[in-house]
């Protein structure tokens, strides 16, 4: 077998448990957990699998930040803690023009930034201006793209700003020109990358379209959240506390949170058994053990996430610039066994988008065919897998599952198709960075929704498209993506975008595997906290009971 682990001092801290209540948890005495404590103090602690990589909502796609990034900022709209549906954020109210393209956001009086400014129309019309700048390369500026006049600024093609569809009208009413109806906008403006920055504190740091500067750092940060940015210690902790100046701030319970970079399940399991975490993600491997425990089976709690298992083919490296091959080794999966007995779960993915997706599900377009898949691999020159180059498949912690996952999807290929892989585990961060920079020929991630509905999906595989960093492009895809952009019609709509996914599906620059379910550890004295669709927690509405 060919495993290859990468391991850097991160690794090496998250996989030794005595280390991490040895050092994590220093600030706990002997005689009281840091649970008990934290249910004292309103304080929560929550195991967020990975370290943070950046805390800028333009430039970041994974979870890891993201949940740091939703309780420090705020944005025009917010989420429903259970339905996951828009409610008002810093914007109390909102309406739209009959015609579908333009709304009006009407922001609080009483919103402040944590620096006790106030939050203007002007800091939104700041942020969007940034996220299009053609040099920031932000990954989520496609969205943007329904916005007039967006695409052209972003790629070059307009340098007045001033003729995009955004534009404050006073310090507190905000104005978003679309270019085409979009239903669903305030689901949409939901998103961290829609959230308003501080431009004194972008400037202070670095130019408005510079990624990777000192503003998202404590004593730097200036956000408008329900809390602040506190602490951040590399590789043991990040700390946030309630905001003095949030316009809600008299409904916020907690006064502290604690987010943990534990990316070894096992090591957060024990965390939370030695009562060191309110939240912690189990071992996959002891779901079962788990739920016939009395003491564990009512601290488990199962949800479904809209989140898909995914490998990414790099389509500009040989032999993936093939569909041939792509299609080959994704007919080769046999996802059923992947799903029962590594994942515990019955969702294997025959698709992209996960099943009933804002009322939106795909044709199956991707099985198992081992026939087909050795005929496609011996057309594309690879008979029986002779003369298949060295591959590598990147893989790194996250549910605990990547691992045996990854072995799995080795000895299928080497049985069913003569192919033998090397599998190379990486930090989180690490991979995520060889996925933007194309550095990689297979990597195993996940792509989980951002709002409630398929275009979270199926936008990403767009041409030049800021998330899809596998190299592949297909007119006809693109043309069906806009198509259903400018359809008002859902059945309509959603036809199209079936179409669409029929065509990634049978290109294969992305194979799904599996859609991921979602299963925490809550202690029994968090209140609030509601596994859901999108796996978001806003923490204002959390609190810890006696």
């Amino acid at each position: 077998m060919f495993f290859r682990p990468r391991l850097s001092w991160s690794h090496v801290f998250h996989l030794s448990a005595a280390l991490l209540f040895g050092v994590v948890f220093s600030g706990c005495s002997s005689r009281e957990s840091a649970v008990v404590a934290g249910n004292r103090t309103q304080t929560l602690h929550v195991n967020n699998s990975a370290e943070p990589r950046d805390l800028d909502p333009h430039t970041t796609t994974i979870p890891a930040d993201i949940n740091v990034i939703r309780a420090i900022m705020e944005g025009l709209c917010e989420v429903d803690p259970i339905t996951c549906q828009p409610i008002p954020g810093v914007a109390a109210t909102w309406s739209v023009s009959p015609d579908g393209l333009t709304w009006t956001f009407h922001l609080r009086l009483d919103a402040r930034w944590s620096n006790n400014e106030p939050v203007t129309a002007h800091d939104f019309v700041y942020a969007y201006r940034r996220i299009l700048a053609p040099a920031l390369g932000a990954e989520f500026r496609d969205q943007f793209h329904i916005l007039k006049n967006a695409e052209a600024y972003a790629t070059g093609k307009l340098t007045d700003f001033n003729a995009v569809g955004v534009r404050a009208i006073d310090d507190h009413t905000l104005m978003l020109t679309l270019h085409q109806p979009v239903p669903y906008l305030p689901t949409l403006v939901t998103q961290i990358c829609w959230y308003p920055l501080h431009r004194a504190t972008i400037e202070k740091h670095g130019r408005i379209d510079q990624r990777g500067t000192a503003w998202t750092r404590p004593g730097n940060h200036v956000g408008n959240g329900a809390f602040t940015l506190a602490a951040w210690t590399p590789n043991q902790n990040l700390r946030v506390t309630k905001s003095a100046t949030y316009w809600d701030r008299a409904h916020v319970t907690l006064n502290a949170a604690v987010f943990y970079p534990i990316e070894n399940p096992s090591v957060g399991e024990a965390a939370f058994r030695a009562g060191q975490l309110h939240i912690a993600i189990p071992p996959v491997a002891k779901i079962v053990a788990a739920q016939k425990d009395p003491a564990l089976a009512p601290l488990l709690h199962d949800g479904v996430a809209l989140s898909t298992a995914i490998l990414r083919l790099n389509c500009q490296r040989p032999p993936f610039t093939d569909a041939r091959v792509r299609r080959a080794l994704a007919l080769s999966i046999d996802r059923t066994q992947l799903a029962q007995r590594i994942i515990h779960s019955n969702t294997p993915a025959t698709s992209f988008t996960p099943p009933a997706c804002a009322g939106y599900t795909a044709d199956p377009g991707v099985g198992t065919d081992i026939v087909e898949a050795r005929r496609l691999l011996a057309a594309a020159g690879f008979p029986e897998g002779r003369g298949f180059p060295k591959t590598e498949v990147i893989f790194y912690s996250y549910h605990g599952t990547e691992q045996p996952v990854a072995e799995a999807l080795q000895q299928m290929w080497r049985s069913q198709l003569g192919i033998d892989v090397a599998l190379v585990q990486q930090e989180m961060k690490t991979a995520i960075s060889a996925r933007r920079s194309r550095s990689y020929e297979i990597l195993a991630g996940f792509w989980n929704g951002d709002y409630l509905d398929p275009a979270t999906f199926l936008d990403v595989f767009l041409t030049n498209g800021g998330n899809n960093q596998t190299g592949w492009s297909s007119p006809a895809y693109d043309r069906l993506i806009a198509e259903s952009t400018r359809t008002v019609d859902q059945t309509a709509r959603y036809t199209l975008l079936r179409h669409a996914e029929a065509i990634l599906l049978a290109e294969a620059p992305v194979i799904p595997l599996y859609h991921v379910p979602m299963r925490r550890f809550h202690a029994a004295s968090v209140r609030g906290w509601h596994e859901n669709l999108l796996d978001l927690h806003p923490l204002k509405f959390v609190s810890l009971a006696p």
